[in-house]
């Protein structure tokens, strides 16, 4: 025998609200505040995501409703396969796939413009714990990419996770100053590509 007791209730009456979480208050950085700081950590923020065969419209919808520019790209088992960025949507590529296969802009999905695993920079956790915001910001000049994507090592318990994201955007709003990264070419189909 327990002793519980129910609880008193009370019938529900207009005018109420969902509560709504607290904005994460974004700190400043410097060059030498641990990268930790400029990391979007999934722990505690939800990553947004979007299936590879929705359409562009879907997920510029998305990505206004979820107040992001850059959703994961998910397949049906949830394993990332890339991820799709405003720019992806807004930038030549798009136009470029329209003129080549001869497509209505409208029939075009986030598989086509999605920017693929082999395009995605990765680096450990255990790392990133260790580096300053100035060491992010070198490697993501390094392989001139905006993104780079911390990984977490796989337990007995969860398999080999994407943990965060460190943004260029994200560190220029905490740093408080631009980054110029200039996009690295790393196969001669993307050199082809930057010259036409």
């Amino acid at each position: 025998m327990t002793n519980s007791h129910a609880l008193s209730t009370y019938p529900l009456g207009p005018g109420v609200v969902l509560a709504k979480a607290a904005a994460y208050v974004h700190t400043s950085v410097t060059h030498s505040s641990p990268a930790f700081e400029v990391m979007t950590d999934f722990a505690k923020v939800r990553a947004a995501t979007i299936s590879p065969l929705m359409s562009l419209a879907q997920a510029e919808q998305s990505m206004i409703y979820q107040g992001v520019r850059l959703l994961f790209v998910i397949d049906n088992a949830a394993t990332i396969v890339g991820l799709i960025t405003t720019t992806d949507m807004a930038g030549p590529k798009p136009i470029q796939i329209v003129h080549d296969s001869h497509l209505h802009y409208d029939q075009l999905t986030v598989a086509d413009v999605m920017t693929g695993l082999d395009m995605l920079n990765a680096i450990e956790l255990e790392r990133i714990e260790r580096a300053t915001v100035g060491d992010a910001i070198a490697t993501l000049k390094t392989f001139g990419r905006n993104h780079l994507l911390v990984v977490e090592g796989a337990t007995g318990e969860t398999p080999r996770r994407a943990r965060g994201l460190i943004s260029r955007s994200q560190i220029e709003l905490q740093l408080g100053e631009l980054i110029d990264i200039t996009p690295v070419a790393r196969s001669f189909s993307e050199i082809e590509k930057a010259l036409l």
